[in-house]
């Protein structure tokens, strides 16, 4: 057994639809400027702009039945529906026809952006809030949606 100096963090996970089971959360994978009409509302141009990605820190996620406390220090906290692919199975340089065998399920997600402290934020790498719905495996149903 590791002798820890400290308690290490609990694996954040997320409930699995219909199950008591949990989906371990190691890395959140995200894609900016993916929607063309949310990127001219941004004042991109996506015909000129590829999509790009970024991460987020799994301890970011906050299970559907989590409390969001309203940021601090923001005036323009934005949200946007998200979907959630939850990859069951790793892999490098995975051609197209291969891709669907590495997800394990979808959920929903709501991601909140302090839009007046985004820029900053990114340079400092700041945790962002990404509250996220149960995940169903195609196989045992769909995930419930919150109201």
């Amino acid at each position: 057994m590791t002798d820890y100096v400290l308690t290490p963090t609990p694996t954040p996970s997320l409930a699995v639809q219909g199950s008591a089971a949990r989906f371990p959360l190691r890395r959140v994978f995200c894609v900016g400027r993916n929607y063309s009409e949310h990127a001219r509302e941004m004042g991109h141009d996506p015909d000129r702009e590829p999509p790009f990605f970024f991460m987020k820190p799994a301890d970011a996620v906050v299970p559907a039945e989590g409390v969001i406390a309203y940021p601090p220090l923001t005036a323009d906290l934005h949200h946007e529906v998200e979907r959630v692919v939850a990859i069951g199975k790793g892999g490098v340089n995975i051609s197209l026809e291969q891709a669907f065998s590495h997800v394990w399920g979808y959920g929903v997600g709501i991601d909140l952006t302090r839009r007046d402290l985004q820029a900053q934020a990114k340079k400092l790498s700041r945790t962002a809030l990404q509250p996220v719905s149960a995940v169903g495996h195609p196989s045992s149903g769909a995930p419930a949606l919150l109201n």
